[in-house]
Parts: structure tokens; sequence; C-alpha cells
């Protein structure tokens, strides 16, 4: 059977650009060779996770191997040495990433633009095909947009953007409306695929290196996957053939954080650094202690990296295994957005401060930040510390020196507490039912005070839904009320949370009001998923699906 006829997806005509016959011969290669090591992926992930979970045996060091050696990173190329900040959010929403790449009010640019298709992205086709679009316009220089509600027109500012780093989604999610012999195909498959068909001869034909962030990861294995996959690339499409390609990546589960090594080892020509990527890794440290009472976490908003001491040694030991091998760490994320309220700005700029400062003290070369309106407040530490260029030589070198210990964190565990993650979870899958994978919330809203809302995406909805299950589980007890975790607990909470944003939404459409009641059921089926060990990614559902499962109650 041809290629045309093996492939089929559900774009029409409007994708005719992106998957061209070319990119369908391409990509169905692409496809047979390396699918079936995909299904493998993620049989594994499932066997360590039932292995920590009902057979005791949670993630721990691995086998001393040649990763340990004293081997190198390949030379970093030129852009990923940069100091700075880098500006994330999703590459698809075409005025979001005009804004990322252009200078924010305080006329500084981000060196660095983390172009997502990942968590902060819807999870459809049509986000992955406007984010492959996005990314060639912008490379071309003439992304635009109109935006005819505001009545605004949005265009790229004149002078050198920041260079990109792509992130597509993870091993464990299928793209469902792309089908080889019938069968969805890896999200990750396609995402990279389609970003070094399409943005790759772009980013060749300007001499620029190509990065990509590597979310998700659990294994050196999967790293070695993603080697493999940038090899058959590098083959199939001549263009890229001299091009340098690194990777980057995202220290986010707890597997990971005892492979950190082994990982940048298994990318060989390809390792490029680690990332410190905080919220995904505290999901995964909820669900593989899912059923341990001794592992109940307190209030998330209180686990703080800087100030949890078994959270800031892991990524000291990341920091440490990039000095011993020459590659680049990157920090995380700060969430804090910009208000109309100048008291507010000032906590936002004083927070985000703080948290860069700890970075750039660590060693980081660079952190993340979700809004434009901080860039220079977030850079400026970074700028301080490598003030004379970066050197993986200045870096620290020895990884023993921050032992691995797993710990509950301090803090306490409210009420309150689990009142936010509802109200987190609400207002995020209200977001998500409309295209949107990346929502700002105050989850005090309506309360007195003021505060900076964060930019919440999917990794920290993960981390509400896992922390709501946790208590569950385990019939927590509340430290601020007394009152026991149960189902009924739980679902009077989330009503009184329904209720309280309807109460502030006054004037919001017949429609806008629907969707937050039906936010509210999948967020209670996603926390009865995981309080029953099921952890499957909110992307791993069609909205129709998410959808149908609230109309069933789950608690």
């Amino acid at each position: 059977m041809d290629d045309a006829r093996r492939l089929q997806h559900s774009a029409g005509p409007a994708g005719r650009d992106l998957l061209s016959p070319d990119f369908q011969r391409f990509f169905v290669g692409l496809h047979d060779r390396f699918a079936p090591r995909v299904v493998l992926a993620r049989r594994a992930r499932g066997d360590a996770i039932e292995e920590a979970l009902h057979g005791g045996r949670a993630p721990g060091a691995l086998a001393a191997s040649e990763a340990r050696g004293d081997w190198q990173a390949p030379p970093l190329p030129e852009a990923l040495t940069r100091p700075g900040i880098e500006i994330s959010g999703p590459v698809s929403i075409t005025s979001m990433a005009i804004n990322a790449l252009n200078p924010g009010p305080e006329g500084v640019r981000a060196v660095g633009y983390l172009d997502d298709d990942e968590d902060s992205a819807g999870h459809r086709l049509e986000d992955t095909l406007q984010a492959a679009r996005n990314r060639c316009a912008a490379l071309d220089g003439r992304l635009e947009h109109f935006d005819a509600v505001k009545d605004k027109h949005y265009e790229l500012a004149a002078g050198t953007l920041p260079f990109f780093v792509h992130r597509e989604r993870g091993w464990h999610l299928d793209e469902p409306e792309v089908t080889i012999d019938g069968e969805p195909v890896s999200a990750s498959l396609l995402g990279t695929a389609l970003t070094l068909f399409h943005a790759g001869r772009r980013h060749a034909a300007l001499g620029q290196s190509i990065h990509f962030y590597l979310p998700k990861l659990e294994s050196a294995e999967e790293a070695a996957l993603h080697r493999d996959v940038f090899d058959h690339c590098m083959v199939e499409l001549p263009y890229l053939s001299e091009v340098p390609l690194r990777a980057i990546a995202l220290v986010e589960s707890l597997p990971a954080v005892w492979c950190m090594e082994e990982i940048l080892h298994a990318l060989g020509p390809y390792a490029g650094g680690l990332n410190a990527a905080r919220w995904d890794l505290k999901a995964s440290l909820l669900e593989f202690a899912m059923n341990d009472p001794a592992m109940v976490w307190p209030d998330r908003f209180d686990v703080d990296i800087k100030t949890t001491p078994f959270l800031s040694e892991i990524f000291r030991r990341l920091v440490a295994f990039c000095g011993k091998h020459g590659a680049v760490p990157i920090g995380g994320m700060a969430t804090a957005l910009p208000s109309r309220d100048d008291e507010v700005n000032r906590q936002a700029a004083a927070a985000i401060a703080a948290d860069k400062k700890w970075e750039a003290e660590q060693g980081f070369v660079r952190g993340w930040v979700a809004h434009i309106h901080h860039m220079a407040t977030a850079a400026a530490p970074f700028e301080r510390r490598w003030s004379q260029g970066f050197d993986p030589k200045q870096l620290p070198v020895d990884p023993a020196r921050h032992p691995i210990r797993i710990e509950r964190p301090a803090g306490m565990l409210s009420e309150d507490g689990t009142r936010r993650n509802l109200r987190t979870l609400l207002e995020y899958l209200h977001g998500w039912l409309g295209g949107r994978g990346a929502v700002a919330i105050d989850s005090l809203e309506g309360r007195p005070g003021k505060r900076p809302a964060l930019m919440e995406d999917l990794a920290t909805a993960r981390i509400s839904a896992a922390q709501t299950a946790q208590r569950l589980v385990h019939e927590a007890r509340c430290e601020d009320t007394g009152r026991v975790h149960d189902a009924r607990l739980v679902r009077k909470l989330a009503d009184a949370e329904l209720h309280d944003v309807l109460r502030l939404r006054t004037g919001a459409s017949a429609d806008a009001r629907r969707r937050y009641e039906e936010a509210q059921g999948i967020a209670l089926a996603w926390v009865r998923r995981m309080a029953d060990f099921d952890f499957r990614s909110l992307g791993s559902f069609s909205r129709e699906e998410l959808r149908a499962q609230a109309q069933s109650p789950a608690l």
C-alpha cells in the first residue's frame, strides 16, 4: 500500500501545506522504523510504576556503566551558551508567539524562545500544525496576526530574534487525528518530523543550530530513542547533514532523577544539557508515592525548590553532571504574571528575582519565564553570574556531593490547599476545553489581599490532580479543619469552588458557564483516575472523551 493510503489525517485541505506527499513519505518511513520502540518504551514505563506501587520497588540507582566515565558532550553551539532568560509559551497561538519573540515592556528580548507544543499547548492536531506554520513564518521573518476581537495587529519587531528551542509532546502520547494503517501515530514522532522537515530547512538556510527540549523522559533508553530518531532524520533530510543539533533533556520524572548522567550519555552527538523541570517532577514524585502513607505531601504551594532540601539537592546534582560532562544546565519556570496593579507587579518582580538569583547561584546559565513583562528582571541574575561568558568548566563537577534522598517535604496539609488544587483544576480545564494549554489562574481570587496570578499549564494541573488524589487515597486529615479527605469532602469543595467561580463570572456567557460545569466533572474524574492509580495524561483523551467523563459522577 502506498504512503498516501496508509497515512490518514483529519486536517483536510488545510493541512496540505505541511502534510505534503513528500512529508508523508518521510514520516511513514520514520514511523515504520521507530513506532515499535515507542511501544516498548511505554511498556517499560508501565512496569516501573507498577513495581513502585504494588511491588514496593521504587526507582533507584542504576548499575555502573560507561555513562559514569570521563566523557565529554560535543561542543555546545554558541546560542546555547548565552546567559539570560528563555521565554516559554504555546507557539500555536500566534499572538503569544509574536509577543514572546518581541522585546518586553523594558525593551529587552529574551535570549531564547521555548516554542512549546507540549504542556502549554492544546494537544490537538490543529495545534501541532499551527505550531509548525508559526515556527516557519517566524524563521522567515513574516509571522503576523490580526485579532479582530481586540482590533489589534501583531507583527515581529525589527532586530535579532531569540534562538529557538523546540518542545514536542512526549513519548507517552499519541496523535489520534493522524493514523498509519489505522493506528494512531506517536505525537512525539509527528512533532519532531514536522519540525525537522519544515523549520529545520529554515534553520539550515540561516546557518543556525537546531535545539530541542525533550520532555517526560524516564530512562536512558528513551533518550537513545531520540538519538536514533535524530540520526534517521539527518540521513533522510540531506539539508540537515551539516547542521548542529542539540537536545536538552527535561529532568521531570522520578526515574530520570536517578539516571540523569545516563540520559545525557545516551543522547550521544546530540547531548546539549539538562533542564530542572520542577512541576512535572513534583507530579511524578506524587504518582510514584501514591500508595505510600508516609509520603502524603503538604500543600503544593508550600513546596518550593529553593527551600525544600531534597529537591534543591536534585538540581545541584543536575548542575554537577553538566559540569562534569561539558553540558548546559537550564533552570525552571517563574510563572508570576503582570497586573495593572503596581503593588502586584512589585510582588511578582521580587518573586521572580529571588527565584532566578537562586538558580544562577547554583550554576544554571538560563531559566524560564512565562511572560515578557519581567524578562529583564529574570535575566539579570544569570547575566551577572556569567558576565564573562558561560563556561561549563566553572561548574561543580562532583555529583556525589549531592546524593539523592526522596523525602516528604515540610509544610501544612490543609483543606485550603485541596480547595486551591480544585480551583486550579476548574480554571485550567475550562481553558483546556476552549483550546488553551496555559491559563492565568489566581487560585485565591475573590479573597482579601493582592497577589499575582500564575501561568498554570498541564504540569501544574497534573500536580493538583495528583495531590488531591493522594489525600483521597490515604484519607488524609486536614491540619486546618480536622476534616478527613473522602469523596464527600472533595466533592463538597469542588461544588463550592464552582459556585464561587460562577459568582465571580456574572457576565460570563452561557457557553462559558457550561464549560465550567463540564470542567468540574472532568476534574473529579481526573482525581478519581489517579486515586485508582491510572496516571494517563489529560492529553491522552480527546475533548469529546473528557466531556463524556464529565457526565458520570466520579466522586
